[in-house]
């Protein structure tokens, strides 16, 4: 099959590799019939994600048609439409059973060695490194989805891939980002980052009660697709943000704060930006904070700081003082997604939203390494990328 590979920074190949097989009873083989380009995919493609290795296929929003099916598979068939969370879950033990999907203790396969370097192993991920388990992504034209019972989610069929994709990762993501505020209404809710999750973010915050939105950003088309949800849009590149969100607050700051943003902020957000990366580039930081810095800045006393921008190791020079002494409330997670995906599939089929708004570029895959670049740099007004094998 053709499929999309990482060979090293900047480096990304359409290329023929061997087809996916059945290797447990479990397993389901689907043909993908859309996938997307994710903002954590660019932290790949710069270079920046550990234990990659040349050839390794990618991509983590996914969605098809299945086209075999393991023996102990018993909840889809051949033919059905699904789309597949980012996160492999087994539906069995201790996290799983308690919903956090994301935390599964059985499916990854680099177990020991993402507990030597986080402490203990998160769940395994799609397309994401040899410290996540190893597996093969989606952007491909087959994808084999272990625990597959537990790994999909079917799709009407009066919904389009456009509108149901994005269950995949982002919306779920986004809608989490806001849960994790725990909105009560006439609340403001600032949100870094207006890529395709602060995108959802935003929206989610407003379905669940929020009376602001400000969201922050640089990139023109990004502000005014959240404009156009009715934030109150900030560019952080002609506004002092923390003096900005005080002043439309009445000096108390948001009620909550949500990082989309995490390790790669655009290096004109400010001195310490430009820090992070130099210290990044010299080998003395993993990740570049600065957003992170900002949002705890900028919550209120006894607000929450919700984190679903991506980071993997260790944060320099945080302003913990401000947090304990403020009495904030960190809530961050990779997304268990198969606990949203019912829900937010609800809110599409009831027109409460339509995820395929943030799409900008389309393409097949052999578009896809031009397209990762396109993206990455923002050009031709991109913010979100889909591929049809």
């Amino acid at each position: 099959m053709k499929a999309l590979t990482w060979h090293g920074k900047s480096d990304m190949r359409y290329e023929t590799v061997p087809d996916p097989q059945i290797e447990d009873a479990k397993d389901a083989i689907i043909k993908v019939t859309s996938c997307a380009i994710c903002g954590s995919d660019l932290h790949i493609y710069d270079g920046v994600m550990a234990c990659m290795e040349h050839g390794d296929v990618i991509g983590h929003e996914t969605m098809g048609e299945v086209v075999e099916v393991g023996a102990d598979t018993s909840k889809l068939k051949v033919g059905d439409r699904v789309v597949i969370p980012f996160t492999i879950a087994c539906g069995e033990c201790f996290f799983c059973q308690r919903g956090f999907f994301s935390g599964c203790e059985r499916s990854n396969r680099d177990f020991d060695k993402a507990k030597k370097m986080w402490g203990n192993s998160p769940a395994g991920l799609f397309g994401y490194s040899h410290l996540l388990g190893g597996y093969s992504g989606g952007q491909a034209e087959y994808l084999r989805v272990p625990y597959a019972d537990v790994g999909h989610i079917k799709v009407p069929s009066n919904l389009s891939d456009d509108q149901a994709l994005f269950l995949s990762d982002i919306f779920p993501t986004g809608y989490m980002a806001a849960e994790f505020c725990d909105i009560k209404p006439g609340d403001t809710i600032a949100i870094w980052g207006c890529g395709p999750v602060g995108q959802m973010a935003i929206r989610s915050a407003f379905i669940l009660g929020a009376e602001r939105v400000i969201a922050i950003d640089t990139v023109p088309e990004r502000l005014a697709l959240a404009a156009a949800a009715g934030a109150e849009v900030l560019d952080f590149a002609e506004a002092d943000i923390y003096d900005e969100i005080m002043a439309r607050t009445e000096g108390r700051g948001a009620d909550a704060c949500i990082d989309a943003v995490g390790t790669e902020p655009d290096t004109t957000s400010g001195f310490m930006a430009v820090i992070d990366r130099i210290k990044v580039a010299t080998f003395m930081g993993t990740d570049r904070p600065h957003v992170l810095r900002q949002a705890i800045m900028c919550c209120r006393n006894f607000g929450t700081v919700s984190i679903v921008g991506v980071y993997a190791g260790f944060l320099d020079k945080m302003p913990m003082g401000s947090a304990i002494n403020r009495g904030l409330t960190f809530r961050m997670a990779q997304t268990p997604v198969q606990r949203y995906m019912p829900k937010l599939l609800g809110l599409i089929e009831e027109g409460r939203i339509d995820p395929s708004f943030v799409i900008t570029h389309k393409g097949k895959l052999e578009d896809g390494p031009e397209l990762y670049k396109t993206f990455r740099d923002k050009a031709d007004g991109c913010i979100k990328v889909v591929l049809n094998p």
